[in-house]
């Protein structure tokens, strides 16, 4: 049986959480308090298999790093968008492509889109990854 959308959620959030100083959710807080991260379902793809298996889930991942014009901030993408390292993302989640046992595998597949994102007449500097689980 594939996973479900909230325990593919919850372990992309745990992955997320080995990252020292960086907050991770399971969806969009109400409150930014950055640096902080969180997926979001993109798509859905069923029958990539026979009787159901790989169920495909796109999600994008949003990491927001911190005020906009803050020069820490810019200088931290170096290390959330880094190969490999103790606060790389992709390192983070592919450190377990099966999310604790509830995916088949995982892949970032690619990111930086690096946008601004406004919340009470703020602007913080959020980055977009996009992440493929095989469920």
């Amino acid at each position: 049986m594939p996973a479900t959308v909230s325990q593919v959620a919850t372990g992309l959030q745990t992955r997320l959480a080995t990252i020292s100083g960086l907050r991770a959710h399971s969806y969009q807080p109400e409150q930014l308090n950055p640096p902080l991260a969180f997926p979001t379902l993109d798509t859905v793809t069923y029958h990539r298999a026979m009787a159901g298996g790989d169920v495909v889930m796109d999600w994008t991942i949003s990491l927001v790093v911190g005020r906009y014009t803050d020069r820490t901030a810019h200088a931290l993408l170096d290390d959330f968008l880094s190969y490999s390292g103790a606060k790389s993302v992709r390192a983070a989640l592919e450190g377990d492509r099966t999310l604790g046992g509830v995916a088949a595998t995982l892949a970032l597949t690619s990111g930086a889109s690096v946008t601004a994102l406004t919340q009470d007449s703020a602007d913080f500097l959020m980055i977009t990854l996009q992440c493929q689980v095989h469920a």
